[in-house]
């Protein structure tokens, strides 16, 4: 799998990143598209927010349990949002702000600057919002999640 281009942001340290795109409000990126790829962006302006499809290029290592932000228990890794997966895929739900040939502004953001950018996809409600949905172990309040800012344990 090859990367269509790459997200630029505001954040070149791991550490004190926001941990999801809600602690990220207000940050504006951009993303650039491979010129090879620009006539795919047809139409995309009419989305308020898009899915953005990721590679973890910082993550060294793999491990099938994690201690989770928010959290002070072990987790298995796909019961979390931890870059310590196998794969090293990440996603991200932002705001489409603009697009301007292979240039997306995006805003919302909790993604490391000059992250590979592998997929975009639209944010559809109709088909993605769930009304009726569990987070699991999670218990931390929506503030929290906004507040929580990354450490060094999944460098």
């Amino acid at each position: 799998m090859e990367p269509i281009g790459i997200i630029l942001t505001p954040f070149s340290n791991l550490q004190d990143m926001p941990i999801q795109p809600g602690g990220g409000e207000g940050v504006e990126g951009t993303v650039v598209i491979d010129p090879d790829y620009v006539e795919g962006l047809q139409d995309l302006e009419g989305f308020s927010h898009i899915y953005l499809i990721y590679l973890f290029h910082r993550a060294r290592r793999v491990e099938l349990t994690v201690v989770p932000f928010m959290d002070s228990e072990e987790r298995g890794v796909f019961a979390t949002r931890s870059p310590l997966r196998p794969s090293h895929i990440g996603l991200s739900i932002v705001e489409l702000v603009g697009v301007a040939g292979n240039i997306l502004t995006v805003r919302n953001l909790d993604i490391l600057n000059s992250t590979p950018l592998l997929d975009i996809k639209p944010y559809i409600a109709a088909f993605d919002h769930v009304d009726k949905s569990r987070s699991g172990w999670l218990t931390a309040k929506e503030e929290q999640i906004r507040t929580t800012r990354a450490d060094d344990r999944f460098v």
